[in-house]
């Protein structure tokens, strides 16, 4: 009868256990938020997004930060390309990660599969802000979208066509297109950050044309300087080094513009010996192909402080 006891008593410990265990995992996969796929007909096709929402969101709006991927890339490469969903249940707000048409965006450069079918990458972007409101509480006065290589020069066209409601931008390894220049009028004051690799070998720091002849670009401090215009910003650039703390071969530097129109700032990174990458990212693919990726900036996490000083 005493081992029969026992034995119960194991069980029931274990079972006890397995219990708490199963609690624990349960309450953690709940603070880590939650991800959705959405499926969105627009313009005659079937578009796809995944969003990130915290955990614990209820009772309050929140921020929304647009991700996208740059050419061949997907909305699910960018979750494992910047890690912002981990930013976004820290500091509660929801990150979208949208698929381009032929995973490329139609950017206004005519250069890309989107551009070339004639994709209206404006109006999918516009339903999926309306789409995703539907489904949870956005802050529409702080909505964001950001993107590396092409999806770096869509969050640039965004800006200018997207009827004001973004309330800043990212562009990471892309600067402003001549085309985009020569047309852009933009609606509203809108907060720039960019960054950008001296070494990047497909988008020339210094300007020129795109790798592939896939389009003429202003150089990264000329773009910034052109958004600072844009944006009405009076007084000139402050510049700040940033600690070399990586030891990788690339440095940081920071020109920041302010006095600009309704409290916005442009703010440049300059990544001397970085390449066409994501600052902080992994690095995707070799050096020899894309250039280094920088340990000197946590790139996600600039961005997301940078959005949040920043309101529309």
């Amino acid at each position: 009868m005493r081992t029969k006891g026992w034995r119960a008593m194991k069980v029931a410990r274990r079972a006890c256990w397995l219990a708490l265990c199963l609690s624990v995992i349960t309450r953690a996969g709940a603070a880590q938020g939650t991800d959705t796929s959405i499926t969105l007909h627009v313009g005659g096709r079937d578009r796809t997004y995944l969003v990130h929402a915290p955990s614990g969101q209820r009772g309050h709006t929140l921020p929304l930060v647009v991700l996208l991927h740059g050419h061949s890339g997907t909305g699910a490469g960018m979750v494992r390309l910047t890690s912002f969903n981990a930013i976004a249940d820290r500091a509660q707000f929801l990150v979208a990660y949208p698929d381009g048409v032929e995973r490329s965006w139609a950017d206004g450069r005519g250069i890309t599969e989107a551009d070339q079918q004639h994709v209206d990458d404006v109006a999918f972007f516009l339903a999926l802000l309306d789409d995703i409101a539907r489904r949870w509480p956005v802050d529409t006065t702080r909505v964001y979208a950001a993107g590396i290589s092409n999806g770096g020069f869509m969050a640039e066209r965004l800006a200018c066509d997207a009827q004001g409601r973004l309330a800043g931008i990212g562009v990471v390894a892309a600067t402003l297109s001549d085309s985009l220049v020569a047309r852009c009028r933009l609606p509203r004051p809108v907060s720039v950050m960019t960054m950008h690799g001296t070494e990047d070998p497909l988008v020339p720091f210094e300007g020129g044309e795109v790798r592939g002849h896939r389009g003429r670009v202003q150089s990264a401090p000329s773009s910034a300087a052109t958004w600072a215009r844009w944006n009405h910003c009076t007084a000139a650039p402050t510049e700040r080094a940033w600690p070399d703390t990586a030891g990788d071969g690339t440095l940081v530097s920071e020109d920041r513009y302010e006095g600009c129109t309704r409290g916005v700032a442009v703010v440049a990174f300059r990544i001397t010996g970085g390449g066409h990458t994501w600052p902080g990212g992994p690095q995707y693919l070799t050096v020899r192909l894309v250039g280094r990726a920088s340990r000197n900036l946590a790139g996600s996490e600039a961005l997301w402080e940078f959005f949040a000083a920043h309101a529309r």
